[in-house]
């Protein structure tokens, strides 16, 4: 749903069929909207409008509507659509999976940009065969001489990116402190950060990965009392090898408190959307 190209899948039969290509056609189309000051890029507030777009389908009408040429031709950083971590993961799993591979995307925590923090971030999880393997779409080159990044982003290690669940897991064994898992620029962190983006990983595993804004069910704000127990269950579901069970899809089915309904309620612009 979210991440078809849709009526843009013709844009994809040109690209790169290896991993480490496919990244940089996104690193070329897209820019962070708080990492513009690498580039000597600065945004204006039409220009952030695109950080909203919640389908593939309409992320590349945006990037097209700019500027048509092919997609792996990398477009200067003052032309690229501003996004954040979602998006260029989705984009990449939607490029993954129109060359057939087994692809979604994965909302957690990197441990690879303030040393001691995990802050909030999305990446691209694909099956090579063997097991399930992460991919760091936004990290381009500028951003690996920004960031402490000691490893191949297109193989990221377990412990340096953490899903939601278990970053809850190791923090309820008491492998690692909830108050170092949030976004560092808001000042926000702990365990109802950690529930709230369980939730989102949850809905991507069934393919409707939404905004890191985005706000429905029992997502908890930092003043309310996080349900332990019920994020628990959900944080041994979203961790299950065979994930998404039988079990987590019939939660998100039936549950109201994790069920994605047909609108949400985007933080960032203090209002309800819908989904599509």
């Amino acid at each position: 749903m979210l991440t078809s190209p849709g009526r843009h899948a013709g844009l994809f039969e040109s690209l790169p069929s290896d991993i480490a290509g496919l990244t940089k056609v996104g690193h070329g189309l897209l820019i962070h909207e708080y990492m513009t000051h690498f580039y000597d890029v600065e945004l204006s507030e039409e220009d952030r409008k695109t950080v909203h777009i919640r389908p593939v389908e309409e992320l590349l009408s945006a990037i097209t509507g700019e500027d048509d040429r092919p997609l792996g031709i990398a477009r200067p950083p003052a032309e690229r659509t501003a996004v954040n971590c979602r998006h260029f993961t989705v984009l990449l799993v939607s490029m993954l999976r129109s060359q057939g591979r087994t692809a979604r995307a994965r909302c957690g925590f990197g441990s690879y940009f303030n040393d001691g923090f995990y802050e909030d971030h999305w990446v691209a999880e694909y099956w090579n065969g063997t097991r399930w393997v992460l991919v760091d779409g936004q990290i381009d080159d500028v951003q690996m001489t920004k960031f402490p990044i000691d490893f191949d982003v297109t193989d990221v290690p377990r412990d340096k990116f953490l899903t939601a669940g278990r970053a809850w897991q190791w923090c309820r064994a008491g492998k690692a402190d909830p108050d170092k898992f949030g976004l560092s620029m808001f000042e926000e962190s702990g365990y109802w950060w950690i529930a709230a983006n369980m939730i989102r990983d949850a809905a991507a595993l069934i393919d409707v990965p939404l905004l890191p804004f985005d706000v429905w069910g029992m997502m908890p704000e930092p003043e309310d009392d996080v349900d332990m127990a019920f994020f628990d269950r959900l944080g041994t579901l979203t961790e299950h090898p065979d994930a998404p069970t039988d079990e987590l899809k019939a939660m998100l089915r039936d549950d109201e408190r994790v069920r994605v309904p047909a609108k949400v309620m985007n933080m960032a612009r203090k209002r309800e959307e819908a989904i599509i």
